[in-house]
This record gives structure tokens, C-alpha cells and sequence, in this order.
């Protein structure tokens, strides 16, 4: 039942003789006024957090001590904080979880990440990946104390992946346990912040590295001796410029053929917004044949289209790329994945294609200011014939049906 809740209303209810009468409140959405058969009555709030689960809030009893004017009250600030992506439930948790081991002894290492992870990495995207480098990290540690830890535990994890010739990876792991350290000393889980002064292993500087047309078109051509499995997924990330773990993380429902797009929610992408990708004559030729494949063997195509276990994308890129490298053998230079994508944004711009256009196929968003309403809908909509038009010549580029970079006519 829904309606307008009013005291005299609530007044008005009698108890069922069974089990439990629960009305909605449209003035405050998500807000339940349940009432039991033995009379007693209580509020909920249900609402979603942002970026996380829907969760269940228990207001308290009416009409004491929560009045209906209390219980809109509590749930518009509920609310507020669920929009902001504030999750009440997990802090009250991780509170008690903090609580209960501070009483009986000093909280472990392990036992300070799993909060750290309730209460800040399980908001962020990439926050599993994040867990996990500080746990592989501090994997010696992890039993012990957390206020035994010192700078040299988290300096030689650092330095052991430099001295591995990882110096990027070392940076990135750095980053993770100054964050994980800076938390935990703010919350009193460390007397100091220890990781405030990690000595960074190496420098990096933007990468200028942009395979020339020919040289992509050898790796094109090197990618149909790699297999049924690791060459489409090769292809289809020099077709269509997106990032790695976009597109080795496909699955069918982002895909539709008919309209030739390739559409990954916000959740997915780096800048958190839905992003459409055309498909070109190729790339829809490698999907076609990837959704023959599927249905043939497991008689559907759904789920994940590069997956070796049905459950997860597949894994062991670098052994492949090395693969794919040893084909090459000296006929192109030193070259990451990312680099198709320099790769096809300078082509393109030297084709005569925008860089606003460019960088919209590249998913890039503008840092400078934020784009208005306007900009917003025209970025979203009208430059999708010029994007698509954009990936079709580097299509053609790169299979070979078009030799030399002309000058193409934007729309």
C-alpha cells in the first residue's frame, strides 16, 4: 500500500491478525510504516548507496520515540549521504568489527585492510585491485600487529619491483600503501603516517611512442597467427582504440549488432560515463564470427566474450603480447597495448579527423572546465556519425584496404 502517510492515518490502522501491514510513504520515497500484529509499529528507510548496495535502515518505533515529522526527517539525511556515497551500514560494521578485536588484542595488519576496504576501496572502481596490491605487499606482515609495521616493511616491496625492472608498477604500488598508511594513522590504527615519505623508485614521463600505420598493420597481420581466442582480442583492440581491460573484458550484452556500438556503462570506464564505440566492417566481422563461435560450442552467446572459465575475462596478457612480439620479431619497436591508441588519435588528426573527435572515440574527458548542457548532449549524440566515420578510415588504414592517410571531410 502507498499513500500520503498523515498522524491521523497512522492513528487510524489496526493491527492485522496476522503476520504484518506495511504502508509506503510517496512524500518520502523509500520510507515504510510497518505495523505487527501484537501493535507494535516501527519505521524503515530503504535506498540505494551510490556506487554500492541498496540498504535497510531501522528508524525506530512509532509514535515513540520516532514521530512520522522524525522518521521523513531521518530518512532525508539518510538519503543525502547515500547520494554522496556514504554507506551507514558498512561503517557501523567496520566499527563494530574495530571494536570487538581492539578489546581482545592490538588489530592486525590484515585486519586494518579489510576496514580500510569496507569503508573507503569498496567505493572505487578499481578498489579490489587495490587490496590487493597492498596485501601482496605486506604479505609477511599481515598477521602481525599493525602498529609493529615500520617504513622499511613498506620501502622493500617497493623496491624489490624496481630492482625487478617494474619501476611504473613500483610507483603504482607506492601510491597504495601511502593511501593505506595515511588512513590508518588518521584513524589511530598507526601512531605516525610511516608511508609519508616512500622514496619513489623511478621517474616517469609521458610516453611519446605512437606506432606508425605500418608498423600497426604488421601487428594486424601477426595477430592471425595468435589463435582463435587471443587474436580477435588483439583486433579488436587495434579496431577500436579502447582501453585494455574494456575491451578483454567484453561481454554480449554490451554489444549490438544490428547498430554496429559497442556500449560500456559508466561503472566500467575510467572517467565513470557511459561510453558508445562504432564498430567498423572489420570489428563487426571479428564479433559475427565471435557469436558464431559461441553458439556453436555452448549453444548461446552471452555472459563474457574473451573467457577461458565462463566466469572471468581472460588473463595473461603479458605472456601473450610476448607472444605476439616474438611474431613481429624486429619489424616494429618496443610498443605497449596503450600505444594503439596514440597511435590511431594521431593518424586520425593527421587524416584531418577534429581532436575533439578524437579524443571523444578515445573516451578522453576535457579537464579544463566542465562541458555544459549543451556540450554534454552534442558530445553524447551529434559527433557519433563523426566518430564512427573516424574508426572506419582507421579500419580501412589498417587492414590495408586504404594505402595512405588522406584528408577526410568531417560532417
Amino acid at each position: 500500500m502507498k499513500r500520503d502517510l498523515t498522524d491521523r492515518f497512522l492513528k487510524s490502522l489496526k493491527p492485522p491478525a496476522s503476520g504484518r501491514l506495511e504502508v509506503s510513504d510517496t512524500k518520502r520515497v523509500g520510507l515504510r510504516f510497518r505495523l505487527s500484529s501484537s501493535g507494535r509499529a516501527t519505521w524503515m528507510f530503504e535506498k540505494r548507496v551510490k556506487g554500492g548496495p541498496k540498504r535497510k535502515h531501522t528508524l525506530g518505533a512509532w509514535p515513540e520515540p520516532t514521530t512520522l515529522s522524525e522518521a521523513r526527517t531521518m530518512a532525508l539525511e539518510i538519503e543525502a549521504e547515500a547520494v554522496k556515497g556514504i554507506d551507514r551500514v558498512a561503517i557501523a560494521e567496520a566499527d563494530k568489527l574495530a571494536n570487538e578485536a581492539a578489546k581482545s588484542a592490538a588489530l592486525s595488519v590484515q585486519q586494518v585492510i579489510g576496514l580500510y576496504d569496507k569503508l573507503h576501496l569498496s567505493g572505487l572502481r578499481r578498489g579490489t585491485e587495490r587490496r590487493r596490491q597492498i596485501e601482496q605487499s605486506l604479505e609477511p606482515k599481515l598477521a602481525g600487529p599493525m602498529g609493529d609495521l615500520t617504513k622499511a616493511d613498506l620501502q622493500r616491496p617497493i623496491d624489490e619491483k624496481a630492482s625487478a625492472g617494474r619501476g611504473v608498477y613500483a610507483n603504482r604500488i607506492r601510491s597504495a600503501l601511502m593511501a593505506f598508511t595515511k588512513w590508518a594513522a588518521g584513524r589511530d590504527h598507526l601512531k605516525d603516517d610511516i608511508g609519508e615519505r616512500l622514496t619513489k623508485p623511478t621517474k616517469e614521463s609521458s610516453r611519446e611512442r605512437e606506432p606508425s600505420v605500418e608498423e600497426v598493420r604488421y601487428i594486424w597481420a601477426s595477430t592471425f597467427e595468435m589463435g582463435e581466442l587471443w587474436g580477435p582480442a588483439f583486433r579488436l583492440l587495434i579496431l577500436t582504440a579502447q582501453r585494455r581491460h574494456e575491451i578483454l573484458g567484453l561481454d554480449w550484452s554490451e554489444i549490438d549488432l544490428e547498430r554496429a556500438t559497442i556500449t560500456k556503462p559508466g561503472s566500467i570506464t575510467k572517467n565513470g560515463k557511459e561510453h558508445v564505440t562504432h564498430l567498423s566492417e572489420p570489428a563487426l566481422a571479428e564479433l559475427e564470427a565471435l557469436k558464431e563461435s559461441a553458439e556453436a560450442d555452448r549453444g548461446t552467446s552471452t555472459g563474457l566474450i574473451f573467457t577461458t572459465t565462463g566466469k572471468t575475462p581472460i588473463s595473461g596478457v603479458s605472456k601473450a603480447k610476448a607472444r605476439l612480439d616474438k611474431l613481429l620479431s624486429d619489424k616494429v619497436a618496443p610498443w605497449r597495448l596503450h600505444d594503439l591508441r596514440t597511435s590511431f588519435a594521431t593518424s586520425m588528426v593527421e587524416a584531418g579527423v577534429p581532436e575533439s573527435v578524437a579524443d571523444r572515440v578515445l573516451n578522453h574527458s576535457a579537464v579544463s572546465s566542465a562541458p555544459s548542457a549543451v556540450a554534454r548532449v552534442y558530445g553524447k549524440a551529434k559527433m557519433l556519425d563523426q566518430r564512427a566515420a573516424a574508426l572506419d578510415r582507421w579500419a580501412a588504414l589498417v587492414t590495408g584496404e586504404s594505402a595512405d592517410v588522406i584528408k577526410l571531410e568531417m560532417k
